[in-house]
């Protein structure tokens, strides 16, 4: 009888080993499904808000993330940091291509100082080129100045509360093109058929006088396009834009256009602003190179 007693015991604590055991583990799944089902909502919620950060408003190239048609951005838009003055250059294949012309050359100038003239239908713009902080956007801006890339285009677009800005350098918006607010309008929203990294972002303020690359939301999306500031935007503008050049002469031709305003206003889904009243038209430009 003792005997049997005994296995009986046994038996009925392994029995009561194995339902702890079993319960454990039942434990161990539903706190591992709910640890996966908190990580997946967390997931979720970080790729959300990356898509917010990142995906632009358009498809064109911004000036900023509120107040332009074709370059919404945020201070996520910024390259990693390159020893300026850069003695190598990397573009690489865009679309749409607004006008044909061929990539810059990928090993710099680095020594020389730069200085662009914009002749326009109002008088002539003067840049100082900032070629010791954003050598590679120097490098394409005098590459497509010196191709005629922005021969005979107009200003598309003028930003007159918050940020301060005209914007210029798409071919698709011809001299003669007349400007609408209409969202399949082209204008805006051409490359010159590659793209670059940003430059000079460290510290990046958009002062009057100011001349910056347009972009689409991403670091490396830099094309033809530019804005002059012409009047001071830094609390509206994160630097996310590169500033490449100074206006020396001229500025006072676009801060009496901006007084007129602009002829029609973008959805604000575009980005607001619009094409200014008073036609900017980039009869050509010319770079002095020393």
């Amino acid at each position: 009888m003792a005997g049997k007693n005994e296995r009986q015991r046994r038996q009925a604590r392994e029995r009561y080993r194995r339902q702890q055991q079993q319960r454990a583990e039942r434990q161990r799944q539903v706190r591992k499904r709910w640890v996966t089902g908190i990580s997946a909502v967390a997931a979720a919620g970080l790729i959300a808000a990356l898509l917010v950060v990142f995906l632009p408003g358009g498809s064109g190239k911004h000036a900023s993330a509120s107040a332009s048609k074709s370059a919404k951005a945020s201070s996520s838009a910024s390259a990693a940091a390159v020893a300026e003055p850069a003695h190598h250059c990397t573009y690489t294949a865009a679309t749409p291509v607004a006008k044909k012309v061929s990539f810059p050359p990928a090993a710099p100038d680095y020594t020389a100082s730069y200085q662009a003239t914009l002749h326009t239908n109002l008088g002539p713009m003067t840049f100082d080129l900032l070629n010791s902080k954003a050598t590679c956007t120097v490098n394409s801006f005098a590459h497509l100045a010196e191709a005629g890339y922005f021969d005979n285009t107009q200003c598309h677009r003028m930003l007159t509360s918050g940020i301060y800005v005209l914007q210029c350098g798409d071919p698709y918006a011809t001299a003669t093109t007349h400007l609408t607010c209409s969202s399949t309008s082209k204008a805006g929203k051409g490359t010159p058929g590659y793209e670059f990294a940003s430059e000079n972002l460290t510290g990046a303020t958009y002062p009057a006088g100011t001349v910056a690359m347009a972009n689409n939301g991403t670091a490396t999306s830099n094309g033809s396009q530019f804005f002059i500031v012409y009047k001071d935007s830094t609390s509206g503008l994160s630097p996310s834009y590169t500033p490449f050049a100074t206006v020396s002469s001229g500025l006072d031709i676009v801060q009496n256009v901006a007084k007129d305003g602009y002829s029609c206003q973008y959805s604000q889904a575009d980005g607001g602003g619009g094409p200014p009243k008073e036609k900017v038209i980039i009869e050509s430009v010319t770079i002095k190179k020393t």
